[in-house]
């Protein structure tokens, strides 16, 4: 039997769900002379709460959700009624005019409302609240939505999601539609969020073959680009055509013409690989490979700033003011310090690099060394700050960004005013990043790099501190003696044990004897969700005092699966922040977010002074000015609607998103289900981000699998190569700088 086809006119009420790929929606539609909201579905790209809509299509019955309107056709209609129209205006369709406003120009102007907007603006200052700035923001917000619903038209019909849209329209402007139908493929470059799939299928509806070099071109930067979000900085070019071929299905024969093409105009660069293959980078980052080794080798050239110590003096007085005894390994790391140009300082948890740099910190200080504090995020220059007891900041804010230039203002020409640089948390700093620190440190001053070498590396591309320390040509200390505080927490002596490739000590504590390590068993994912959520919401708040969103973290090996972040967060919302009457929340790229949520930051944005990793409480949601504001590391950062592609819940995350970052307690599902990842460096990484708890639940086949593979992914980098080549013809300098004594 047919299905009826028929009409349905109604009013938004709200938007349950949107998948931002397809656009598909469900809706609820609020329709003149039913009793209840009628239940829509379908693709419904841009749709706004308070529109009018006259849909086509046919009722279906959902086994799970009842009556839904399949939606085949549809069209706008203007509001017919005053509340209709207040409700469209409230919407946060226009910045600038929220409920409030909305129903003040409603009572102004009734069903003409929308007319004066689009034809008599100046009108609207008769209304109270509305002065010369409000006015020009609800105009030029009107005319952009007017412009915006065009590309999204065009954008609709060559499978971009509306999200994409506004982002595409800020981007190029009014020649957003000339610019798509130019050269397709720049959204993948231009744009967060679009990669060269949604572009190539833009590319195929306006007719670009698939043979075409553009695409050949753009399909090879592409790859570079995601091979370098896995953390490679060259690609070898076997793996870049393999690649492209298979994934792209980029014809073989057009790969090497447009590799030569690309590299030609400067985008890549084709280097030759010992044994005769090539390696070919993206450009900036062969730039920032070479400039790192460079500088390097420049800096430990340079002579230092003369600085009048007895070191022996020194560590005697440095013992007396701290009253603490220090050991053979911190003394050594200290000499090292104070006579190197360079240092690396490495060890795990426990090991006393904070003791070491408070003491270098204070023999220096009262010398009248000049000297900087940085760490590559937020959150870990603030620990610095607090271990160190003196001023830390982000390396971005150290290199003074301008959001405006696009550059740090802190460079060769324009050096920091320093004897001694100190960066802790080195692990995380990917080579770019290296490289504009080291442009900026004068060559006269002395670089100090902390870090623990055996955690995950920076989420960029390289494997900075790992190759640094590889090459030798940089004096280094690594610290391995677990100290007596420390050796009475079992976080530590745990850590110690799975980076030595031993199985950890899971055994319950003897009965009233307090731990801050503890393993729950539990085979299911199902019920390990269930007991992850408990344990965050209730039980260890209940116990530890702990409150469950500033103070306890999950993480987790993966982002997918039942006990990955994206289920995890899911759950711990519903659980810790649920929809309530009155509380502010926004849905976008199929996330809600409430105010009270905990998200984080998943890309770095110069802009915002916020790095990839960055985490923070959601204070603010405003429809009537589309932004919300996040409180991060004490200050408050706002996002406009079309930026929350950049934020995620953060409830729970994974592992390698929570690098530099310790937290009081940490939940770490350990499972079978996370095979791909079950390797030691991350069960070590895991282990090392709490600081007062930490409660592992999961397997023990799946703890003993990840304490065996001792197989870390391979990153293809030429750092370590670039800096033993830059010490040719050194070999006695060499010699004195990386042996176990300080230079004389």
């Amino acid at each position: 039997m047919d299905r009826a086809y028929t009409t349905l006119q109604g009013t938004v009420e709200r938007i349950t769900y949107v998948n931002e790929e397809t656009q598909y929606v469900v809706a609820r539609l609020d329709v003149p002379g039913r009793l209840d909201l009628a239940t829509i579905v379908g693709n419904l790209p841009a749709l706004t709460p308070g529109e009018t809509l006259r849909l086509q299509g046919t009722w279906t019955s959902h086994k799970k959700y009842g009556d839904q309107f399949q939606v085949e056709r549809y069209e706008r209609v203007t509001p017919a009624n005053l509340t209709g129209i207040q409700r469209y205006l409230g919407s946060g369709l226009i910045k600038g005019i929220g409920p409030v406003f909305a129903k003040r120009l409603v009572d102004a102007f009734g069903l003409g409302t929308l007319q004066i907007i689009e034809e008599e603006p100046a009108r609207l200052r008769t209304v109270d609240g509305i002065g010369p700035l409000r006015l020009q923001r609800i105009t030029a917000a009107w005319a952009e939505q007017k412009e915006i619903r065009e590309v999204m038209l065009f954008l609709q019909g060559h499978g971009v999601s509306s999200a994409y849209a506004v982002k595409i329209f800020k981007a190029y402007g009014q020649a957003a539609i000339a610019t798509v139908r130019a050269n397709p493929y720049r959204l993948a470059r231009d744009i967060y969020g679009i990669g060269f799939k949604t572009a190539d299928r833009i590319a195929q509806n306006l007719g670009i073959p698939k043979d075409s070099p553009l695409r050949a071109q753009a399909g090879i930067v592409h790859v570079l680009h995601a091979l370098a979000d896995e953390g490679h900085v060259y690609v070898p070019e076997a793996d870049l055509l393999r690649e492209a071929e298979t994934t792209l299905e980029i014809p073989r024969e057009l790969l090497p013409e447009a590799i030569a093409d690309l590299a030609t105009e400067g985008e890549i660069v084709a280097e030759e690989l010992p044994g005769g293959a090539r390696g070919i980078y993206l450009t900036p980052l062969h730039v920032a490979e070479e400039q790192v080794a460079r500088r390097l080798a420049d800096l430990l050239r340079a002579p230092r700033i003369p600085v009048r110590i007895d070191v022996e003096k020194a560590l005697e007085w440095v013992e007396g003011v701290t009253r603490l005894h220090l050991a053979p390994q911190q003394r050594e790391a200290i000499r090292m310090a104070l006579g190197s140009k360079a240092l690396v300082i490495t060890g795990g948890p426990g090991t006393g690099k904070t003791t070491i740099l408070r003491c270098i910190i204070q023999i220096l200080e009262k010398k009248g060394v000049r000297m900087h504090l940085a760490s590559p995020t937020g959150r870990a220059a603030r620990r610095m700050a607090e271990a160190a007891g003196r001023e830390a900041v982000t390396i971005h804010r150290l290199l003074e960004w301008s959001p405006q230039a696009a550059v740090f203002q802190r460079n060769p020409h324009r050096p920091l005013e320093t004897d001694l640089v100190i960066v802790d948390e080195a692990s995380m700093i990917d080579v770019p990043l290296m490289n504009s620190l080291l442009r900026a440190v004068p060559l006269t001053a002395t670089l100090l790099l902390v870090g623990d070498a055996d955690q995950l590396p920076s989420v960029g591309p390289g494997t900075v501190l790992k190759d640094i320390l590889d090459s030798g040509r940089i004096p280094a200390v690594r610290l391995t003696e677990i100290f007596r505080q420390a050796e009475r927490s079992r976080i530590v002596l745990n850590a110690h044990r799975v980076n030595r490739g031993e199985f950890p000590d899971v055994s319950r504590p003897p009965r009233g004897q307090e731990s801050d390590f503890h393993f729950l068993p539990e085979e299911d994912p199902q019920r390990l969700q269930q007991l992850i959520v408990d344990l965050a919401c209730r039980r260890l708040p209940a116990r530890y005092g702990l409150e469950p969103v500033e103070d306890i973290q999950v993480l987790t090996p993966m982002h997918r699966g039942v006990i990955g972040a994206a289920q995890l967060n899911a759950a711990l919302q519903a659980a810790l922040n649920p929809t309530l009457a009155g509380r502010a929340e926004v849905m976008r790229a199929g996330r809600v977010f409430r105010v009270g949520d905990r998200v984080m930051q998943i890309r770095n944005n110069y802009d915002k002074e916020v790095s990839n990793g960055d985490i923070g409480r959601i204070t603010r949601i405003t429809p009537e000015d589309q932004e919300v504001t996040v409180r991060m590391d004490g200050r408050a950062v706002t996002y406009d609607f079309s930026e929350l592609d950049e934020l995620t819940l953060a409830y729970a995350a994974t592992v390698h998103k929570s690098q530099g970052s310790e937290y009081p307690a940490v939940v770490f599902p350990l499972h079978t289900t996370h095979y791909p990842m079950l390797q030691r460096t991350l069960l070590y990484t895991a282990i090392t981000r709490a600081r007062r708890l930490l409660v592992v639940v999961g397997t023990k086949k799946a703890v003993a699998l990840a304490v065996k593979n001792d197989a870390s992914q391979r990153r293809f980098s030429r750092l370590t190569d670039r800096l033993v080549g830059s010490d040719r013809g050194e070999g006695e300098n060499r010699r004195s700088l990386t042996g176990s004594e300080s230079p004389g």
